[in-house]
């Protein structure tokens, strides 16, 4: 059974997902930070580049963002043709309505899409195409045929009622009636005429439709048949959101209660310090083992050890229970920092087949689990398991963390020692190109300290070679790396 819980406040809405008394996933969306995933903008063509089948899209963003051949045509190519060039499809300076489908992560812009969709309760409407779609994971093949059938009637529009458009059946849509897809229908289509009609009268790099908030998102995506119950802890928020719900998703507002206790709602679950765990490196598993997970710009690695976990009989069990168990904590782990792109897992060296090929069956059990794509390669040559997460926002770390200033993110700086001596080392090059009265060293506390004991020696003979004196003066609030060679 699930549980989800909001803490809402003006700055801030955080969403956890709890199951089995253990939060899965997390979601914080923050005001002036809000994604732009789902966004409608018209946009102006700013670059067409040939080469990379690509353009570049102004949507009034800071950053130009980024649309591929492949997204300008809805169906894409027919027959499995191949796609027009991108220079025959657009010119600069068109003006195209275009949709977000992923936001800008680091330095690279928005990934955009002329392929608008727009998600309901139940369905997802495609504007720009005629196609009836059913989610992969909706029973047989003959209850997939007979919901087709439903939507082809229901989706007709009178003659001279504009473009019927194409729909996808989402998983909840499975036993709706046909009035509650009718509805759905009609409100996708109402909302998509108020955007075209404002993309007419609108100048590019203007936002024509906002995606839900976070909190109206947890009653359309989270919410399900096993949840349990859906508390927020702002009777104001509650008020809009159950309206909100009432309106579009009947089934998930029933659901919904206003949380009033005295204990902040996320106490409830000790939440904060699973959030705190989550930005951690190291993650603790109850065998005695531990994962090492280290997140960089190219991709996201998770090393597996066995620490003092002695329990089982033999080595080889021993290293086989950890494995277990870290499969089942990966999966979880990797929902809950939302870390997305190419992942490497390596698991300790086990020599038995059998147990490499059980370890694999429960991660992809537990990744089975995971609302997000996910691809999982057996083991390789070097043991290592390869696999990807789909990336449409930023990590949590990501999210809520910054760079060290001191060691630029590096996780590490330079030792006293070696600033001391390319401290030595820059005085003797700038000795012979200058010739001060004093050479004056300007260091954190740690170096200083250094000069004046263990490397006095090597100070006082680098001073005599020179023949000029070295003073030394701390700098209280620098880095351990940073110092200045001041010329008196």
């Amino acid at each position: 059974m699930q549980d989800i819980l909001i803490n809402w406040a003006p700055q801030e809405t955080r969403v956890a997902v709890v199951e089995h008394g253990a939060v899965q996933e997390l979601h914080i969306e923050r005001t002036l930070e809000r994604g732009l995933v789902g966004n409608i903008y018209a946009g102006r063509v700013v670059r067409v580049l040939p080469g990379m089948q690509s353009a570049f899209i102004n949507i009034g963003l800071e950053r130009a963002a980024f649309l591929h051949v492949a997204d300008v045509q809805a169906g894409g190519s027919p027959h499995g043709t191949a796609l027009p060039p991108i220079e025959r499809l657009i010119f600069e300076g068109q003006t195209l309505t275009v949709q977000v489908i992923k936001d800008p992560i680091g330095s690279k812009g928005a990934r955009l899409s002329a392929q608008i969709s727009l998600a309901g309760r139940l369905l997802v409407f495609l504007p720009h195409d005629d196609h009836i779609g059913i989610s992969q994971k909706i029973g047989s093949p003959e209850l997939r045929e007979q919901l087709r059938a439903r939507m082809v009637a229901l989706s007709q529009v009178p003659a001279g009622g504009g473009p019927a458009g194409g729909f996808i059946l989402r998983t909840n849509a499975e036993e709706a009636s046909d009035m509650e897809l009718a509805d759905d229908i009609a409100y996708l289509r109402r909302t998509w005429a108020v955007i075209r009609e404002r993309s007419f009268k609108q100048p590019a790099g203007t936002l024509l439709h906002q995606d839900l908030n976070l909190a109206e998102r947890v009653l359309r995506d989270l919410a399900h048949e096993a949840t349990q119950a859906i508390r927020i802890d702002s009777r104001t928020q509650y008020d809009a959101l159950k309206a909100f719900g009432e309106a579009f998703m009947p089934g998930a507002a029933a659901k919904l209660a206003c949380y009033s206790g005295e204990r902040p709602i996320f106490d409830l679950f000790n939440i904060d310090e699973d959030i705190a765990r989550a930005l951690a490196r190291r993650v603790d598993l109850k065998s005695g083992g531990y994962l090492i997970i280290d997140q960089t710009e190219a991709l996201t690695t998770v090393d597996v050890n066995t620490g003092g976990f002695v329990g089982a009989r033999n080595f080889d069990d021993t290293i086989f229970k950890t494995n277990l168990e870290a499969a089942q904590i990966i999966a979880r782990q990797l929902r809950l920092r939302n870390l997305g792109g190419i992942i490497i897992l390596d698991f300790i060296d086990m020599a038995r087949e059998d147990h490499r090929a059980a370890v694999l069956a429960v991660l992809r059990k537990q990744l089975a689990h995971d609302r997000t794509k996910i691809t999982v390669s057996g083991f390789t040559q070097l043991g290592l398991i390869e696999m990807t997460r789909k990336r449409t926002r930023e990590s949590l770390a990501h999210m809520l963390c910054e760079p060290c200033p001191t060691c630029d993110g590096r996780g590490q700086v330079k030792t006293p020692r070696s600033v001391c001596y390319e401290i030595l080392r820059e005085i003797l090059r700038e000795a012979r190109q200058f010739n001060p009265r004093e050479f004056r060293i300007v260091a954190c506390a740690a170096v200083i300290e250094m000069l004046l004991d263990e490397e006095s020696q090597h100070l006082a003979g680098l001073s005599d070679f020179i023949g000029k004196p070295i003073s030394l003066q701390v700098e209280a609030r620098g880095s351990p790396e940073q110092y200045d060679i001041v010329l008196m």
